[in-house]
């Protein structure tokens, strides 16, 4: 496997930034960059790696709101990825001020992720899952080597909150079940928070998904 994930954890609500990079082409992703991503733009700098894109697995505002710092290294340069059904909830900041947040929040997304999208990267290829429940746009970025960006869908022994606007425990669950318990149970599923887990170890012990 050639792909490398590199997680930072950053911001006041501990979000888990992650570089996602191709180490053949050292091209690289940074995945849900939060408050302070220049730390990420350091590190693949660090790396010798070229950021290609932005991707968000939806659009809360911690998990956006480095966009802006990161654009600014790039001249502006980068796509930022998203799903159309989580814009309006871009076009609101994604909540920050329902939690005292502001702050800029940069270019408006011009990639439009749909399921079963293929993301190229460098000479890797991520395939784009829509898992919604906890926004109405949420997605997975799913590896075959065996690796998931699963966002705030689930975490490890807990799942994405649902009482945000648009969020539905039950569709939350219906995509738990049909985009990740059916990976093997080696997949490899790196949260937005908090530790990696394993579709096996949530499969068996996460008491949302077996209560």
């Amino acid at each position: 496997m050639a792909l490398e994930v590199v997680r930072l954890v950053l911001g006041p609500l501990e979000n888990n930034t992650y570089l996602v990079a191709d180490m053949e082409s050292k091209t690289a992703v940074v995945v849900d960059p939060s408050f302070g991503s220049q730390a990420a733009v350091e590190v693949a700098a660090a790396r010798g790696w070229e950021l290609q894109q932005i991707w968000l697995t939806h659009a809360h505002f911690d998990h956006l709101a480095g966009v802006a710092e990161v654009e600014a290294a790039y001249q502006g340069r980068l796509p930022v990825g998203l799903h159309p059904a989580d814009l309006p909830l871009w076009e609101k900041r994604g909540g920050a001020s329902q939690f005292g947040f502001n702050f800029e929040a940069g270019p408006r997304p011009n990639l439009i992720f749909t399921h079963g999208q293929h993301l190229p990267l460098g000479h890797e290829t991520l395939e784009v899952r829509h898992v919604p429940g906890h926004t109405p746009g949420h997605v997975a970025f799913h590896h075959p080597s065996g690796v998931m960006l699963v966002g705030d869908l689930i975490f490890q022994s807990s799942v994405g909150r649902t009482d945000l606007p648009g969020g539905s425990f039950q569709t939350l669950l219906a995509s738990i079940h049909t985009q990740v318990l059916s990976l093997p149970d080696t997949t490899r599923l790196l949260p937005g928070h908090g530790p990696e887990t394993t579709v096996g170890l949530e499969r068996s012990g996460n008491p949302f998904l077996n209560g």
